[in-house]
C-alpha cells in the first residue's frame, strides 16, 4: 500500500483504515464458540457490537474507507506531530536518531480517540442510545465518554477499582463528559458481585470490567458494548497513526530502523506499527519492531499461545492469543492501560510468525527512562508509555556502544498529566517492581478452555 496516496491533500489526515489482514501471510485462527466449539459468525456478536464493526472484525480488505464525519471529528487533533528527540539524544550522546509520534494532542490526551470516535459513529448509525465499556487507567473511558458527547450517545463507563483509586480526575474526565463511571468489580453486575463474594476488597482487573460492562450490553437491547484494544477493528482505527507517521518521515526523507510500542491490548502499538509491518510483509523494507510490555503482566513474554476468554467471567467468544489466564488479576501497578491478561490476536499471530519481537521492563525501570525523557524533551508521559521509552533508551544506548546510527521510532501514546501521584510516589520511593508471579498465573492457567486446545 503506497501510504502517501491515502492522505487528504488538503490537511495530510489518512482517509482511510488499513487492514493487516490483508498482508497476512497465515491468516488469523478463528474466533471460537465456548459452547459449540465451532467458529462464531457475525450473528454470535450481533448482540454486543453493530453490524458495521463486526465486518470490519472479519474483512480481509486491505483497506477501509474512514466515514467523513469521522474525518471531520480527527480534524481537531490530527494529523499527531512526530518529533525528533534532538535534547535527548544530546544527552544520551548517541549517534541514533529518535522520534516519537505524539499521541497526547488529542482532547483527552491518548490515542484512544482514534477508534472510540469511529465505534461511537457506527453504533449510532444502526440506532443504539447507550454504549458500556471498561477502563483500566482512564484513557480509553476518557475518549468513549468524549466521543459519545460529541455523537450524542449515553456512555456507561466500568473502572477498575485500583485506577478508580489512584486516578480519580480521570474518573472527574469522563463525568466531565457526562459519562457514568462505576468502580468495578461493583454490585451493580452479577459478574461483579460473584467477584466480591470470594474477594470483598479485589482491586479489580480488565478482565473483570470487560465482563460487567458486556453484562450490562447483553441485557439491554439498547446498549452496545465498545472495546478500546484487543480487538481486530479497535486495530484497525489506530492505524491513522503509522500511516501519517510513514508521511512525516518520508517528509524528513528518513525512515525507522526500529520501531518500539507499549503493549497491554495492543492498540497503541498496532496502531503504529501496523502500517509499517504490512511494508515488511509485502518485502518492501526490513524495520525491526518491539514491543514492551510490563513484567507484571507479561502476555506477550511468558503467556502460552492458546484459545482464551477475552474476560473473567467467561461471557465473550473464545481468541487465539498470548494469554496468563483469564481469572489472573495482575498488580496493581500505575500502568493501568497494560495490565491485561491477554494480547490482541493479530499482535500474537504477528509474535508467532516472527514479525514482531517482545521484551518486558519493570516499573522502577520505565520511570526512570519517563523521567529522563520528561527532563530532555519537556512531556510528561503517561506510565504507560514509559515502556516504549524505557526500550528506545536502550536501542538508542547500544547505537552509542557499537558506534551505528540507527533511526528509532516510539509512540508517545499519551501525556501523564493525569498520572502526577505516579510520579510523586516514583521520587518518595514508594513504588516497587512487580515481578512475573508464576503460581498465581499458573492457577489462572490451569483454568485455559479446552476449546481449540
Amino acid at each position: 500500500m503506497d501510504t502517501v496516496k491515502y492522505i487528504l491533500s488538503d490537511d495530510r489526515i489518512p482517509r482511510v483504515w488499513y487492514n493487516i489482514q490483508a498482508d497476512l501471510p497465515k491468516p488469523l485462527p478463528p474466533v471460537m464458540h465456548p459452547g459449540t466449539g465451532q467458529p462464531i459468525g457475525p450473528d454470535d456478536l450481533a448482540p454486543l457490537f453493530p453490524m458495521a464493526l463486526i465486518m470490519q472484525e472479519v474483512s480481509q480488505e486491505r483497506i477501509i474507507e474512514i466515514p467523513e464525519e469521522v474525518l471531520n471529528i480527527y480534524q481537531q487533533w490530527r494529523p499527531s506531530p512526530l518529533f525528533r528527540a534532538r535534547r535527548l539524544e544530546k544527552v544520551l550522546d548517541t549517534p541514533a536518531r529518535i522520534y516519537y509520534k505524539y499521541e497526547g494532542v488529542s482532547p483527552c490526551g491518548s490515542h484512544k480517540p482514534n477508534t472510540a470516535v469511529a465505534q461511537a459513529y457506527y453504533n449510532k448509525q444502526e440506532g443504539v442510545k447507550r454504549l458500556s465499556t471498561e477502563t483500566g487507567a482512564g484513557q480509553w473511558g476518557s475518549a468513549l465518554s468524549m466521543a459519545a458527547a460529541f455523537l450524542g450517545l449515553e456512555c456507561k463507563v466500568f473502572m477498575v477499582r485500583v485506577s478508580y483509586d489512584q486516578k480519580p480526575y480521570r474518573r472527574g474526565m469522563m463525568e466531565a463528559y457526562g459519562a457514568s463511571v462505576t468502580p468495578s468489580p461493583s454490585n451493580e453486575t452479577e459478574s461483579g458481585k460473584a467477584i466480591l463474594a470470594q474477594n470483598p476488597d479485589s482491586t479489580g482487573s480488565l478482565g473483570i470490567a470487560i465482563s460487567e460492562a458486556v453484562e450490562v450490553a447483553a441485557k439491554d437491547p439498547n446498549t452496545k458494548y465498545c472495546l478500546g484494544s484487543v480487538l481486530n477493528h479497535v486495530l484497525l482505527h489506530q492505524t491513522v497513526v503509522g500511516q501519517e507517521a510513514i508521511e512525516q518521515f518520508a517528509m524528513a526523507d528518513d525512515y525507522p530502523d526500529i520501531i518500539i510500542g507499549c503493549t497491554g491490548g495492543g492498540s497503541n502499538f498496532s496502531g503504529l506499527v501496523f502500517p509499517f509491518v504490512g511494508r515488511n510483509l509485502r518485502g518492501e523494507t526490513e524495520t525491526r519492531v518491539i514491543a514492551v510490555e510490563p513484567t507484571a503482566c507479561p502476555s506477550l513474554t511468558k503467556g502460552p499461545y492458546a484459545y482464551d476468554f477475552g474476560d473473567t467471567a467467561h461471557l465473550t467468544p473464545l481468541v487465539k492469543m498470548h494469554t496468563l489466564g483469564s481469572t489472573f488479576v495482575p498488580a496493581g501497578i500505575h500502568a493501568g492501560g497494560l495490565r491485561y491478561h491477554g494480547m490482541a490476536p493479530l499482535v500474537s499471530h504477528l509474535l508467532q510468525l516472527g514479525a514482531i519481537e517482545a521484551v518486558a521492563y519493570n516499573q522502577l525501570e520505565t520511570f526512570a527512562a519517563g523521567v529522563q525523557f520528561a527532563r530532555a524533551e519537556g512531556i510528561l508521559p503517561a506510565p504507560e508509555a514509559n515502556h516504549a521509552i524505557a526500550a528506545a533508551l536502550k536501542e538508542a544506548l547500544r547505537c552509542k556502544k557499537e558506534g551505528v546510527s540507527r533511526a528509532i521510532l516510539f509512540n508517545l501514546s499519551g501525556h501523564g498529566h493525569f498520572d502526577v501521584q505516579a510520579y510523586l510516589d516514583y521520587h518518595a520511593g514508594k513504588l516497587v517492581d512487580y515481578e512475573y508471579p508464576e503460581e498465581e498465573i499458573a492457577m489462572a492457567l490451569a483454568g485455559l478452555p479446552s476449546v481449540g486446545a
